[in-house]
């Protein structure tokens, strides 16, 4: 009796967690649509002030300001005194492959092993997480699910955020290769009473080679007769030719400089550094060989004593002055949660250097130049995506981020999730208290 109770109550505890589900994707578009009135923020670094845009068919088909004499089609939605913006993209993310930290059935970001080239995150997301609908509200519509863990971690790919499930999410499939550079140095281990300052890395060099080998090993794999099959080996293939890119999650100098040395000499054909946090040492460099970087929350403290408390939120204006090509990630603690502020570390870089259009740039078009999604996403251009949306104000702004309509390759979209659920309802309880 005791256990028929237990499972009775085990039943009501699962219903209960699914009564607020997510909500049901929106349906493929089937009518034309022309906004009107707003400021439109392209992503490019240009505004048009009073603008007109349309779109039909899941593309946009004209931008352009509203005193010009042309033809509207569809419905006319009025805007006037909002803003449009491009969705934003959130690179580096793990989204929707993890649900609760606590719960281990529900993780599936870290693969078991070292080297995983050939292991693809996409088949593991989740498109029906609670936390992936919460990203919506603040703009952030699309996302480079990414792998953790081990030296090489795996494949990313790019998804939007309102599907039925990973095939019908993908924007691009397996775009890239995420490798964790070594460490050349380290911290001592305070809890053991060591000095918590930097120290080298005695198997730094070992570690480079061990990479080093297994690139080698690799090219020879995958110009030979490719038997017995190597999975990992052939995965790395796509580095070479050009259809994947080399992502290099490293952020000091040193690791910096030899991870761009390391991709030459292995004939990698793209790279990008993410994280980078002292990309500004090494500008030159990067930009020599044109080389991109996702940088790391720009909402941190200074690694170092000695450096300026507003190191962090400097940096993007360093590199973009630099002509470097940035753009934002935001790993880290409670990254999932903290994916929806990606906006507002834009509006910080903004107010620390950068102009408001260069600010949007980093997590609209430079993204999608970085993913290479730039075809379809990261500006309202012509023939690109109806992927965007409509704010009462400033979407860099945490005060004034207020969607009012986003769209998903013309998709009407909903912004609803369990998070506003729960504000509606406490609101009624509560009042205007």
């Amino acid at each position: 009796m005791k256990h028929f109770k237990l499972h009775i109550i085990l039943v009501a505890l699962l219903f209960a967690s699914t009564a607020i589900a997510q909500q049901t994707p929106a349906p493929k578009q089937t009518q034309a649509y022309s906004i009107e009135g707003a400021t439109a923020h392209l992503g490019n670094g240009k505004i048009i002030e009073n603008s007109l845009i349309m779109f039909e068919n899941g593309k946009i088909v004209f931008v352009g300001s509203t005193p010009m004499k042309v033809a509207r089609i569809g419905e006319i939605v009025d805007a006037r005194g909002k803003h449009i913006y491009p969705g934003f993209i959130a690179p580096n993310s793990t989204l929707g492959l993890v649900e609760i930290d606590a719960v281990r059935a529900t993780k599936d970001n870290d693969e078991v092993g070292s080297m995983n080239p050939h292991i693809r995150s996409i088949i593991a997301y989740n498109t029906e997480s609670k936390i992936v609908e919460s990203m919506r509200p603040n703009g952030v519509l699309m996302a480079q699910i990414t792998p953790r863990g081990g030296r090489i971690s795996g494949t990313s790919s790019i998804v939007q955020l309102d599907a039925w499930n990973w095939e019908d999410a993908i924007i691009k499939a397996d775009d890239g290769i995420h490798l964790n550079w070594p460490n050349p140095f380290s911290r001592g281990r305070w809890w053991l009473g060591e000095p918590a300052t930097l120290k080298a890395n005695k198997d730094y060099n070992s570690q480079v080679e061990e990479l080093t080998s297994y690139f080698t090993e690799s090219k020879a794999y995958n110009t030979g007769r490719k038997t017995p099959s190597h999975l990992p080996f052939e995965a790395l293939q796509g580095l070479i030719d050009g259809t994947k890119k080399l992502y290099v999650h490293v952020s000091n100098e040193k690791g910096i400089t030899d991870a761009i040395n390391f991709s030459k000499k292995n004939n990698v054909k793209s790279i990008v550094i993410v994280g980078g946090y002292e990309a500004d040492l090494v500008m030159d460099l990067l930009k020599q060989h044109d080389v991109p970087v996702l940088l790391q929350r720009v909402h941190s403290t200074p690694n170092n004593n000695d450096e300026d408390y507003d190191a962090p939120f400097k940096l993007a204006n360093k590199l973009v002055e630099a002509g470097v090509l940035v753009g934002l990630e935001n790993a880290g603690q409670m990254e999932r949660m903290n994916t929806r502020n990606l906006p507002f570390l834009a509006g910080t870089c903004a107010a620390y250097g950068l102009s408001k259009e260069d600010a949007l740039s980093l997590i609209t078009l430079n993204t999608a130049k970085i993913l290479g999604i730039d075809d379809k996403v990261g500006s309202l251009e012509v023939g690109k995506d109806a992927t965007f949306f409509i704010s009462e104000g400033d979407a860099l702004d945490m005060r004034t981020n207020k969607l009012t309509n986003a769209y998903i390759q013309g998709r009407e979209i909903s912004l609803e999730s369990h998070q506003t659920k729960l504000y509606k309802r406490y609101s009624k309880k509560y009042g205007n208290q």
